[in-house]
């Protein structure tokens, strides 16, 4: 047997990851890592298959402001917008199937004779879901940890640790915004912050 089993990241900052680098993107080296442990054949954050079926309004997770914070009702993306974390838990699902190893025979080809045959027993895991689990947390880690490091910088805990604590939380005051015009593409118009 196979399994879905679903990872949750929490605590996670606003601002890990990059919408700029291909190889920076947070969703993508999460999934990457998630995709390298073996028999593991799908991912998403999120309900992201799910949301293939509704429409943009019922997925994108609205930006609301409560007592000076900015918060976000749902978490459609599973704490990952634009390969950057939003600062909710990051939620993931990866799909681990069956292993190739049974009891019930298999057909197939035994090469060393040139003829088709019946797989041979040799073990069966009825499940190997369960220990999938820390391994699958272990690589995770290994991929937030990493871009911690790029964020934070620094090679002790004391550093990590004053780092992490001035950064910038999704609260109203920490967004800078001055009211001047902004010409993103010259030619094509301005937007002013609102």
């Amino acid at each position: 047997m196979g399994g879905v089993i679903e990872i949750f990241v929490l605590g996670v900052p606003p601002g890990l990851g990059s919408h700029v680098h291909w190889d920076r993107r947070l969703d993508a080296r999460l999934g990457g890592a998630l995709l390298s442990v073996p028999a593991i054949k799908g991912a998403e954050f999120g309900p992201a298959f799910a949301n293939t079926r509704l429409r943009g309004t019922q997925v994108h997770d609205a930006i609301r402001l409560k007592e000076g914070r900015l918060v976000r009702p749902t978490n459609g993306c599973g704490g990952i917008e634009g390969g950057i974390t939003t600062g909710q838990p990051i939620l993931m699902r990866v799909a681990m199937k069956p292993v190739a190893t049974m009891l019930t025979p298999q057909p197939t080809v035994n090469l060393a004779e040139g003829r088709e045959a019946q797989t041979a027993y040799e073990r069966s895991d009825i499940c190997p879901v369960p220990r999938a689990v820390p391994i699958l947390e272990a690589v995770t880690g290994i991929v937030v940890a990493d871009a911690l490091l790029e964020k934070l910088g620094g090679d002790t805990l004391q550093e990590l640790r004053t780092r992490y604590d001035s950064l910038a939380q999704a609260r109203l005051s920490d967004v800078h915004v001055d009211g001047a015009e902004r010409v993103f593409w010259p030619g094509v118009g301005t937007q002013r912050p609102k």
